[in-house]
């Protein structure tokens, strides 16, 4: 006989539970972007077991949004992935905010998300337990075939909440959010990145005593140049990823406008300028309509040393050339070697401006997602 369809969990409370307009536009290359809206999608399988101090380095869009509920009287719950074993549909730092009539975010859809909402409407209905803890075998209890196992730890988010989500709110730097269980209660509070003892997801539920995740106010910055069918296919695949994109270009044509994102048009002594004012840590890619534009912004990237991506598409060809006049023009031998050229995964070879695009934005994702591992 076939199982029955899982019902409710119980809630599980306390340890179980014009020229000064362009200057200005490109001065706003040197500040900091904001968060998004809400957290960017992730990869979708967790090779093994995974907690949210290793995994969960979340970009914050999420606290803005919940903050500004509270602050206007809602009382909502956020549901979030804290541990995560085998292949599951999101990792560990994955989260929802639920209201009783809506919800944003997702950690990963299908019958684990359904569940996870009615639990956390279930919480919002009663006043006696903030959060509960509860382990979700995928397979015996869900009957969804990743078949791995998750633990979501659901909180109440209200006027109590803003001793932590408005310091959260205001940081401008990454740091560890961290839930600390005792006594049937939890409590959370914003310490500097790092361990902070979290407890792993294979540790029972009644011995929970810490989770800890490192949370990041802003996103990762791409600065592309160039509007042409590489650049606005580029804009295109960025839309929804995890990367705050400047788009700049020094010419209108070719409609230069994807995804409700519209190029902002410079000279071109300009845009050399934008790289020059680009923030430490930017990723910059190049495919202008000129190879002497081309060439300008790649020089004068590489005579920065704290940039963390520069990108050139191109051939070998193109790419051998831009050598020697980049030596000729005393570039040295370590700082050519911080230029990629081609862009993009080595894997895909197609030279689509989609395909290009999904390249690039794979390589930037490896990079930027093993940056954050050095970083935790």
């Amino acid at each position: 006989m076939g199982r029955s369809p899982p019902k409710a969990l119980p809630l599980e409370g306390g340890g179980s539970g014009g020229a000064a307009a362009d200057a200005a536009r490109i001065a706003h290359l040197a500040t900091t972007p904001s968060a998004p809206d809400v957290d960017g999608p992730a990869n979708t399988t967790i090779p093994g077991p995974s907690s949210v101090e290793a995994e969960g380095r979340t970009s914050a869009g999420w606290i803005r949004e919940a903050l500004e509920s509270v602050r206007s009287g809602e009382t909502l719950a956020m549901a979030t992935v804290v541990g995560a074993r085998g292949s599951t549909p999101r990792e560990a730092g994955a989260r929802m905010l639920v209201w009783p009539d809506r919800f944003s975010g997702t950690i990963g859809g299908g019958a684990l998300e359904k569940q996870a909402l009615d639990q956390a409407r279930r919480l919002l209905a009663q006043d006696v337990r903030r959060h509960a803890l509860q382990d979700y075998p995928l397979g015996p209890l869900l009957r969804q075939c990743c078949g791995g196992h998750v633990r979501l730890l659901l909180e109440r988010l209200d006027g109590e909440s803003l001793a932590w989500l408005t310091p959260a709110a205001a940081a401008r730097g990454p740091f560890a959010l961290t839930a600390r269980f005792a006594g049937g209660r939890m409590s959370r509070s914003l310490d500097g990145p790092g361990p902070h003892g979290s407890d792993g997801p294979t540790t029972p539920i009644m011995e929970v005593r810490c989770l800890s995740e490192t949370i990041r106010p802003a996103l990762p910055r791409v600065v592309i140049f160039g509007a042409g069918h590489v650049g606005q296919a580029v804009a295109r695949a960025f839309a929804p990823l995890p990367f705050h994109l400047d788009w700049l270009a020094s010419r209108e044509d070719l409609r230069p406008e994807a995804s409700g994102t519209r190029a902002e048009i410079f000279p071109e002594d300009e845009l050399v300028e934008a790289v020059e004012a680009a923030p430490a840590g930017t990723l910059v890619a190049i495919f202008t309509h000129s190879h002497d534009l081309d060439y300008r912004l790649t020089l004068a990237a590489l005579r920065r040393d704290d940039l963390a991506y520069v990108g050139l598409i191109g051939s070998r060809t193109k790419r051998a050339r831009f050598d020697r006049r980049l030596r000729d023009d005393g570039v040295t031998e370590a700082e050519l070697a911080r230029l990629t050229c081609p862009i993009g995964i080595a894997d895909l070879r197609s030279k689509e401006p989609a395909v290009i695009a999904i390249a690039l934005a794979a390589q930037l994702l490896k990079l930027t997602e093993a940056a954050g591992d050095a970083d935790a």
